[in-house]
Formats: C-alpha cells, structure tokens, sequence
C-alpha cells in the first residue's frame, strides 16, 4: 500500500504543474476570419510602441525551456504503462515529436543571438523587452487556434503594414517568430497535460489504496475515505474522472468514496457528470490545438520565405516602381543585395527603409 508521505508528494507536485500551467494557458482567443484579423492587426499596429535598441536573448532561452520540458514529457509518455489511457493529444504529440525537435533544431539555426537582438522590441504590453514581430505570431496563432494558412497570415502582416510597417529584417523573421510560437503553444498544451496526467495518477493511487483497503478490511474503509477528505485532492476533471472510472470497475464496496465525492463537488457547485465532460471537451480541444500546431509546422516547413518576404515587403513594392522597370527583371539574389543595401542606409540615418527605397527610386 502506497504510504501517506507518497500521497502528500503527489498532490503536491501535481499542485505545483497546475499553478504553472494556469499562469501560462495555451494560446487559445475567439476564433477570427480574415475580416477580423484584419482589423486586429491595425488594432495592434496602432497601439504598439517599439524600440530599436538591442536587446537581450529572451527568445533562445525561452526555446531551450520549452524543448526541456517537451522532451520530458516525450520520455515520459513512452514509459507509460500500456494499461493507462494516453490521451489524443498526448498521441499526437508522441507520434511527431521527430518534427517538433527539427522545428526546434531549425528555429535555433535561422535564430542565431545578434539577429534577435537587432529587432525592434516593444515597450510595453505581455511581450515588452520581446520583438514585436514576435508578439504579432502569438496573437494571429491564438485566434487561428494554431491552424495557419497562407491566405490569413498574409492578410494580417499586409493589414498591419497599412499602419505600421515592418522592416525586412522583422519580414524575414517571421517564418522563425512562427515556429518558436508554435513550439510555445505545444509547450504550454503540454503543461496542462502533465498536471492532468499527475492528478489521473492521483486518482489511480487513491483508487488503488482504498481498494486494497475494501478487499482486505472493510471495516477500515470509512477510515480510509476520512484520509482522502483530509488531503485536500484536486479536484479536476482529470482526478475525478479517473478515480470514478476505476470505482466503477469495483464493486460496491467502494459506493462510499463516490457518494464523498459527489458531496464535496455539490458543496462546489458541481458534479461528477459535468467533469467527466469537461474531461472530454478538454481532452479534445487539447487534441484540435496540438494538430493544429504540428500542421502549422508543417506548413512553415514548406513555405518559400524569398517569396513571403518579397510578396509583403514595402521596400520591394517602391523599388517596383522603378520607371525603367530595370529593378523587377533582376533575379532575386540582385534584388535581395539592393535590398540589404537599403536596410544599411535606413540603418545609418533617421529614414525608414521605405522612405530609402523611395528616395533611391
């Protein structure tokens, strides 16, 4: 039998997992058309303040983190035991987890220190101190729920370009700035799916523990159920659906620990049957925004960045203009090298690269 020192450990590593995961929810808004993101792309160019002034490596670090704590959980989801349930999402996760390290190895090459570091970072806001292209990924990845296409993710940078408009240097992040939110967004899902995995083991625990109890004296059980109202559970949906899941394998000599339990949500104002869908809707939501994610990746993987930059950079459409349209019958390694010499001049003086752009035309 599992000994109450165990128990308290349990609980209190699970409780820890959840006030981490709470603080970071997964990247999660309203649901957007391309009609709305648009317009919350000029919401956010409006309100945003930026800095040009080096910063620090907050994006390395953060990636590092997040590759930690998907590769725990990777290991661990291999060593669980055949007969407990793995959920959808983790599934998914353990099934692409080979694309997610490429996607993290590939985002550390393109990401190299200084180049995060030139990048104009907000002032304010949830990303001060973090590259405002960055913060621009998070918000068009939540209201897609991770589902990224070409279509809307040209509409959002074009419509925030019509207020505020990026350098080259922030275009040509973009593809990686996706990726680190992608990986982001699968780090935080995995958070919540570590905290419901401790509190199903809770729950599995304390099933076993008043089982052993049932079989081998009865008339301890209600001492039993005391200790489990004393040692303040969470009560999830993951615990409370496990632990009645395995109550109703049992027989009835376990009606006690269900009818405490039924009493205790009431107190709450809740019930068995709501968690156990709650469990379910969570457990499919999670699975949505994990293939969603791995998808985008995908996608990003594919995607021909030369010409995602040119076809948003504003710099590329004033030296269109060219009148002896000389500029548009250059191939792309010509142009991308006047490019790099406007984003030097802007660089060097109080113009934007646009307005050099427009004075070399």
């Amino acid at each position: 039998m599992n000994s109450p020192s165990s128990f308290l450990w349990q609980i209190r590593r699970a409780a820890h997992y959840r006030r981490a995961s709470a603080n970071e929810p997964p990247l999660r808004a309203e649901l957007f058309n391309v009609e709305q993101l648009a317009r919350q792309a000029s919401a956010l160019a409006a309100g945003h303040e930026i800095v040009t002034r080096r910063g620090s490596h907050q994006l390395l670090a953060r990636l590092g983190q997040n590759e930690e704590v998907l590769r725990a959980y990777n290991r661990t989801t291999l060593v669980v035991n055949k007969s407990r349930h793995v959920t959808p999402a983790a599934e998914w996760l353990l099934d692409n987890f080979y694309l997610i390290e490429e996607q993290i190895q590939m985002a550390r090459r393109h990401l190299p220190r200084n180049y995060s570091r030139e990048l104009p970072r907000l002032v304010s806001g949830r990303s001060a101190g973090l590259p405002r292209v960055y913060d621009l990924v998070l918000e068009l990845i939540s209201h897609l729920d991770a589902q990224l296409d070409a279509g809307s993710l040209h509409a959002f940078l074009a419509a925030y370009q019509s207020v505020s408009p990026l350098n080259l240097g922030e275009l040509w992040a973009v593809p990686i700035m996706l990726q680190l939110g992608l990986i982001e967004n699968l780090r935080r899902i995995t958070s919540r799916l570590v905290t419901a995995r401790h509190d199903r083991d809770l729950a599995d625990s304390w099933a076993t523990r008043l089982q052993e109890i049932a079989e081998k004296n009865p008339s301890n059980l209600i001492v039993g159920v005391a200790d489990m109202a004393q040692a303040r559970l969470p009560l999830s949906s993951s615990f409370v659906t496990e632990f009645c899941q395995r109550l109703s394998r049992q027989g009835p000599a376990l009606h006690l620990a269900r009818t405490w339990l039924e009493q205790r949500l009431g107190e709450q104002g809740q019930s068995i049957e709501q968690l156990i869908h709650a469990e379910s809707q969570g457990q499919a939501v999670d699975q949505v925004s994990v293939s969603h994610s791995i998808t985008s990746l995908r996608f990003l993987g594919a995607m021909n960045a030369k010409d995602f930059v040119e076809s948003l950079s504003l710099v590329e459409r004033a030296l269109k203009n060219d009148p002896a349209a000389v500029y548009s019958a250059m191939n792309f390694s010509t142009r991308d090298r006047y490019r790099h010499v406007i984003e030097e001049l802007a660089r060097q003086s109080a113009l934007t690269e646009v307005e050099v752009a427009q004075k070399a035309v």
